[in-house]
């Protein structure tokens, strides 16, 4: 009895014509990638924005030959524009440090004092920045970051265009070996399903047997290849902390809506391949 009940539930012998880990193994590799994608693509956005939030509102002013009163000048006309948060004048160390890697000492050298400045905004513009300065100080010369930012955006955002790019081939690929493995199946099983279809049997419930079953070992294997992800995307979200500003990182930082989305949507694809190819099939025995 208990062997009949089994059968009714699986007429055409799907567990026996699709079983293996060959699909879901398959499937796990794609999920793998589409985990690491998503995460990329995550990634990219969120070093885009602070780049853009960061870096494009700061700016630098040099002041050529200047004494204490007229960097006090300087920082006075600067914090009286509007669009100037905050200035603060460079220690000469500091600048001696930083220039060390590129001139080596610079000794007895004059050089400029440095006034670093935070805009309000992004997108105030600093050119008009510099020329009210230059009005109050004659000779201080501002310098944006906005041409290297925007290059460092640029990149940012082809980098998130590829992980998208990378998600969809996935998809595709994923599409394409679940197809397969219906066709084999529907190879294994061809006698059950002709005569459960010359009994009338429709076409829907046929396909629908094939596609929660190819659904299921899809996100089987997809939540295998997610999981196996997790541990490198912390170690990654880990070492993108500093980059990204992230308070935390680790487990904590992962694109966890986007990993939990991962297994339905193979099912989904799993479900609607299989569906479409045992239609396409059953329509020729018509």
């Amino acid at each position: 009895m208990a062997r009949r009940r089994r059968y009714s539930r699986d007429p055409l012998g799907l567990r026996r014509a699709l079983s293996g880990w060959l699909l879901p193994g398959l499937v796990a590799a794609m999920a793998l990638l589409a985990a690491l994608a998503a995460a990329g693509a995550q990634g990219a956005a969120a070093l885009s924005d602070r780049w853009q939030r960061g870096a494009a509102a700061a700016v630098t002013v040099q002041v050529p030959e200047a004494d204490a009163a007229r960097i006090e000048r300087t920082l006075a006309a600067l914090r009286a524009l509007p669009e100037v948060a905050e200035a603060r004048p460079l220690d000469q160390a500091r600048l001696q440090e930083l220039l060390r890697p590129w001139v080596g000492g610079v000794g007895a050298l004059p050089l400029p004092a440095v006034i670093e400045v935070r805009l309000r905004e992004r997108l105030a513009d600093p050119i008009e920045v510099g020329q009210r300065l230059e009005a109050a100080v004659p000779g201080a010369v501002v310098e944006a970051h906005g041409l290297w930012v925007q290059r460092l955006a640029a990149l940012a955002r082809s980098l998130q265009a590829l992980s998208w790019a990378v998600l969809g081939l996935v998809a595709v690929v994923s599409a394409a070996v679940v197809a397969v493995a219906t066709r084999a199946g529907l190879a294994a099983r061809r006698d059950a399903v002709e005569v459960l279809h010359g009994l009338g049997a429709r076409d829907a419930d046929i396909a629908g047997r094939f596609a929660r079953r190819l659904g299921l070992l899809a996100a089987g294997g997809a939540l295998i290849g997610t999981a196996a992800a997790v541990p490198a995307l912390a170690l990654l979200a880990d070492l993108a902390a500093p980059w990204t500003g992230a308070e935390a990182g680790g487990l904590r930082a992962l694109p966890w809506p986007a990993l939990a989305a991962v297994p339905p949507l193979a099912f989904l694809v799993g479900w609607a391949t299989a569906q479409a190819t045992v239609r396409r099939w059953l329509r020729r025995l018509s």
